[in-house]
């Protein structure tokens, strides 16, 4: 085949491949930057994309680019050195026309994708992922600026990112314009005028980039994603809604007699919730209550409603507790007795 028998269609091939990624890291750039104007957009976007069919769709597409450019990559690398065999040893200096960028695309790519991995377990794995499995989570899914706070809070996140980053700009950039080269544009004045158009695209992105990191890494120590007004009301928002599905017409009878358009009331409420749903879990933990179970079949059911519960309002009252951590309030609310880890 064609594009992959000759060495003109491999490298069309992956400058077909790069060229995607090129396009979604100059995306990601901007969304991202979403997040330093406006926040509250940011979770919006998050929102939109969430686990949507057509996102979904989107995510396994790239995740198949990219799992191909990097397996196509590696194969390309082994089999050109299998076919030099010990030449490349022989080479006492390398032509100055030949960049390091070039020499060392494989070394870079591995950098980069390292960085990746470490960029999904900390947004994709915690975002997306959980939401498309259903799984019951500490912070809502679409709250992408609580994921910010959490990431960038650490001390080292910065230091991976700028790594990452700097790698990156060097795979793009030899990537961008090679990948043009690879199609035939590789006469000698538009090889001058790619080289230069990708340098200066490929900087801007990279120090975008490293701008947001840094806003990012500054508002997260300022505690900025916990305590602006908007931003808590907008988390709050999305709390409301999961009180509703998962607790629906019951939600009065485990105390939520509150008004939902109150920050602190919700926070209160949740907490009585979880209070009434432990002692209710320790009624069917005591002897008596295993006792009952045995004796109808569908208490068990309503033992298993009530631990998803438990569960679920943990989890709130943990979003809670990492929010007012931000301003060291002390929790006045009624304390979670019994209350298990989650």
């Amino acid at each position: 085949m064609w594009l992959s028998n000759s060495s003109v269609g491999r490298k069309f091939v992956m400058a077909l491949t790069g060229a995607f990624l090129v396009l979604f890291v100059t995306f990601h750039c901007l969304m991202n930057a979403v997040a330093i104007c406006w926040p509250a957009a940011y979770n919006s976007v998050c929102e939109f994309l969430g686990a949507n069919w057509y996102a979904l769709i989107g995510s396994a597409l790239i995740a198949v680019v990219v799992l191909f450019h990097i397996a196509y990559a590696v194969w390309l690398t082994l089999q050109n050195r299998k076919a030099r065999g010990n030449v490349r040893y022989n080479i006492s200096k390398k032509p100055a026309a030949v960049e390091w960028s070039s020499q060392n695309m494989l070394v870079l790519g591995i950098v980069v994708m390292a960085f990746l991995v470490v960029h999904l377990i900390q947004f994709w794995a915690k975002m997306q992922l959980q939401e498309a499995i259903g799984a019951e989570t500490e912070f809502p899914p679409a709250a992408g600026t609580l994921f910010l706070q959490s990431a960038f809070e650490q001390p080292w996140t910065l230091i991976v990112y700028a790594i990452g980053f700097i790698a990156l700009w060097f795979h793009l950039n030899h990537g961008f314009w090679s990948m043009f080269q690879s199609v035939g544009w590789n006469n000698t004045p538009w090889m001058n005028r790619l080289k230069k158009i990708s340098c200066w695209w490929v900087s801007i992105v990279v120090l975008l980039f490293l701008a947001e990191g840094v806003v990012f890494t500054v508002k997260a120590h300022e505690k900025f994603y916990l305590t602006d007004p908007t931003l808590r009301e907008q988390y709050k928002d999305m709390v409301v809604p999961m009180l509703d599905k998962d607790f629906g017409p019951d939600a009065s009878q485990l105390g939520l007699q509150i008004e939902l358009s109150d920050y602190d009331q919700v926070s209160m409420g949740v907490r009585q919730m979880l209070d009434q749903s432990n002692q209710q879990i320790e009624r069917f933990n005591s002897p008596e209550g295993k006792a009952y179970m045995q004796s109808d079949p569908t208490m068990a059911d309503q033992y298993k409603t009530l631990q998803h519960r438990q569960k679920v309002l943990g989890n709130m009252v943990k979003l809670f507790d990492y929010l007012n951590s931000a301003n060291n309030k002390p929790s006045t609310e009624p304390a979670a007795a019994g209350a298990q880890p989650y």
